[in-house]
């Protein structure tokens, strides 16, 4: 698909990522889901963006890429997976934080150990689907494991504060998360399933 959505605004792109499907090849298994939930980090100005103020480290080199790279990150043993945006000069990127499954769903369980709650959360989507750092960080999507596709449109799209920062000042309070509004697959929020999940 034409990732060229992603070079603009950060904001938007990041709500237009709601409702694609996201697939990853790892060792020969396949498996796939819709996002239904991401956050958005604006770099420079942003105190909870891991490039505020142009930090640049080995860790987060990767956001100083052009759109449609894949920086992975690990936060408690747990791997994170952003979609860069914009472009090299501007180091931003959506934090994939939920995804409803899609395919796969058996090789989901059984990497993460259990039959419930597989892909409500930034590191237990990576695990559900084979998704690390030493693997994939630096990839680019569409060109290789992990693939970027249309797939649903969201009824309602819920703006909220960003999870687990808490010590970034005015950030917290910033509306850069965005949520399917009513779909049962997203961290925290444990709402009732809406009409076919949110999806138009």
């Amino acid at each position: 698909m034409d990732l060229s959505f992603m070079a603009q605004d950060t904001l938007t792109a990041a709500r237009q990522l709601l409702g694609k499907k996201v697939t990853a090849t790892v060792e020969g298994e396949v498996t796939s889901g819709y996002i239904t939930e991401v956050e958005a980090y604006l770099g420079f100005e942003d105190k909870a963006a891991h490039a505020y103020q142009g930090r640049r480290t080995k860790k987060n080199e990767m956001m100083y890429r052009d759109y449609g790279g894949i920086y992975i990150y690990t936060m408690h043993g747990h791997h994170c997976m952003n979609f860069i945006t914009r472009d090299a000069a501007s180091p931003e990127g959506v934090l994939i934080r939920g995804l409803e499954p899609a395919e796969g769903f058996e090789i989901m369980q059984k990497r993460r150990g259990r039959t419930d709650h597989l892909t409500d959360g930034p590191g237990k989507l990576t695990k559900s689907m084979g998704i690390r750092r030493d693997l994939h960080n630096g990839l680019r999507l569409n060109e290789g494991a992990i693939t970027l596709s249309e797939g649903k449109k969201p009824e309602v799209i819920k703006e909220s504060k960003r999870i687990g920062i808490d010590n970034k000042e005015e950030a917290v309070d910033y509306l850069y998360r965005f949520t399917v509004a009513g779909n049962p697959h997203v961290s925290k929020d444990r709402v009732k399933p809406a009409f076919n999940n949110g999806w138009q």
